[in-house]
């Protein structure tokens, strides 16, 4: 629960804190004196949006910080572990705020980003204020009530999740249709494509084969009278070749190196130099007796390497890498023929997310009714209480499976009618802006006692009640803080009286400055200020015995 709550330099707070006990706290206070002030500065801790405003005129900055027993509030307590916060017995949020509107939030000291104060915010303070009566005639928020009391957060997630499956695969078959006219036409260009190169059917390596045997062919004669030369000039010329040349150098140097040892290396050198002629001239006999000259084989080439240039330059690649560009089309001819299985695939899945929607919206739907009967019986009972004993609360919960949404598919309507013999209409036509307050009032009474939140405030929800209305709502708060901790900022007398404990805000002006303080009042203050509001500025032995009857 809330322990204590520090507010510095906040709109027209210097600085107060102020310490908060378990069980149901009033606020009250003159019209302007700020009562809902504590509230607002608390709701930045909290993670409410801030602005520059809010810093008192004349300050750096605004700073509010709130301390929380979190012992009762295992959710809060896991939350921190899971982020890797500090863990102890008491929780402080602290938000700051500098004149030029720069904000800063922190958690027991750390730094952390708005988002996470705003999550864990959520787990310690629940706020109802004024205007939850006319939010109430909207569809969304009768379904954010429901929820609430039927904290059905597993079925919730789970519609939640199907839906948004549903939403993507939707977007990719979307994407995919839309994108089918250009597949279809790229289809058949590709195909076109690879039928062509299908019928030319270069293979991989074969356009560098055949272009160096047409660079042969192209130079055969003149391969053929080198090799001739060649061969001359090695072996076959009578008058002068290398390899009689050599033999006869080799005799002469067998012959040296018997007189001189030291010219054996020049012999052996020699004698290789003519096994390397012989084997060159074997070589080349060789080779020039392989040589044909075939002018078709040469013509088949030549149309073969034209064909294929043709078609490097039509596909705007490299001629030596046609064949590897065939190989792609044909890869991606393939991917564009699968696409008709893709989008059959596709709409399966589509398919099965619909029905796997449809399953956990009604799943949400049955529980939702189940709790809509059991919230409109005790909504109706406390509508009674509250001074209308023959109104009659409903709530139709109509499930269409056409409507779907991140909530589910039910049409949620709040009815009520509020005299005998008259049928049950949608809320917004038949309440009164009183009748709506109480019925307003008595949903958020029940829905609070159903959630875990340990500190609930309600801000001036008292609004357009008066009379022994109100001494019923003070008795319905107070028991409500028998569980919770409760703090409900008032005018209603009736209402105050009920609290366990009491807070008054003052209003003055200091230096030539306004301030606003906030103080806890003992028996005889609230005794006073009760009948303050009871009986106004003058305050009659009357009004103070009336105020003795309604403190509690």
């Amino acid at each position: 629960m809330l322990c204590q709550l520090s507010i510095n330099n906040f709109a027209i707070v210097r600085f107060l804190e102020l310490d908060f006990k378990a069980g149901m706290t009033s606020i009250t206070g003159e019209t302007g004196a700020g009562k809902s002030i504590a509230i607002d500065a608390l709701g930045l801790c909290l993670g409410n949006r801030a602005d520059a405003n809010t810093v008192r005129p004349g300050a750096n900055k605004a700073e509010v910080s709130a301390r929380f027993t979190i012992d009762d509030v295992p959710f809060a307590k896991r939350w921190l572990e899971d982020n890797d916060l500090d863990v102890e017995d008491e929780c402080i949020l602290r938000r700051t705020i500098s004149a030029d509107g720069r904000s800063r939030a922190y958690i027991n000291g750390n730094p952390v980003p708005l988002s996470q104060l705003k999550t864990l915010g959520q787990l310690f303070v629940g706020i109802h204020g004024q205007h939850a009566h006319h939010a109430m005639l909207k569809s969304e928020h009768q379904l954010t009530l429901l929820d609430s009391y039927a904290n059905h957060k597993l079925l919730l997630d789970s519609v939640t999740k199907s839906y948004q499956r549903c939403k993507n695969v939707e977007n990719e078959l979307k994407q995919l249709q839309q994108n089918q006219q250009e597949r279809i036409a790229r289809k058949q260009l590709v195909q076109y494509q690879v039928e062509e190169l299908d019928e030319f059917a270069l293979i991989p390596g074969e356009f560098e084969q055949i272009e160096q045997e047409h660079k042969r062919l192209a130079n055969g004669t003149d391969l053929i009278e080198s090799c001739q030369s060649a061969l001359q000039l090695l072996s076959e010329d009578d008058e002068h070749n290398i390899e009689s040349l050599l033999n006869r150098a080799v005799t002469v140097a067998d012959s040296l190196q018997s007189f001189d040892p030291t010219l054996k290396n020049i012999a052996e050198m020699l004698n290789e130099a003519l096994i390397q002629v012989q084997e060159s001239t074997s070589e080349v006999q060789d080779y020039l007796s392989r040589i044909e000259l075939d002018p078709e084989h040469f013509a088949f080439l030549e149309q073969r390497i034209s064909k294929a240039m043709q078609l490097a330059r039509k596909h705007h690649v490299q001629t030596e890498y046609l064949a590897e560009h065939h190989e792609q089309l044909k890869a991606e001819l393939s991917e564009l023929s699968s696409d008709a299985g893709r989008l059959d695939e596709i709409q399966q899945q589509l398919d099965d997310s619909k029905l796997a929607y449809i399953k956990n919206a009604q799943k949400l739907s049955q529980s939702r009714q189940r709790y809509a009967k059991e919230l409109n019986k005790l909504v109706t009972q406390s509508i009674h209480e509250l001074n209308m004993p023959k109104g009659k609360f409903n709530i139709a919960v109509n499930f269409n499976p056409e409507s779907q949404s991140l909530m589910g598919s039910d049409q949620i309507e709040f009815q009520v009618t509020t005299n005998p013999g008259q049928p049950l209409q949608p809320i917004a036509k038949v309440a009164s802006g009183g009748e709506l307050s109480r019925i307003g009032l008595g949903i958020q009474v029940i829905t609070a006692r159903k959630v875990s939140t340990p500190t609930l405030i309600f801000d001036e929800v008292d609004v357009g009640i008066s009379g022994p209305t109100a001494a019923v709502v003070g008795r319905m708060l107070r028991s409500l803080g028998e569980s919770t901790q409760v703090i409900c900022v008032t005018h209603l007398p009736q209402v105050a009286g009920n609290g366990h404990q009491h807070m008054l805000v003052n209003k003055f002006t200091k230096s030539g400055g306004t301030e606003t303080q906030m103080k806890p009042l003992d028996k005889e203050q609230r005794i006073s200020e009760l009948a303050r509001l009871l009986a106004g500025d003058v305050i009659t032995e009357n009004a103070l015995a009336n105020a003795r009857e309604l403190l509690h």
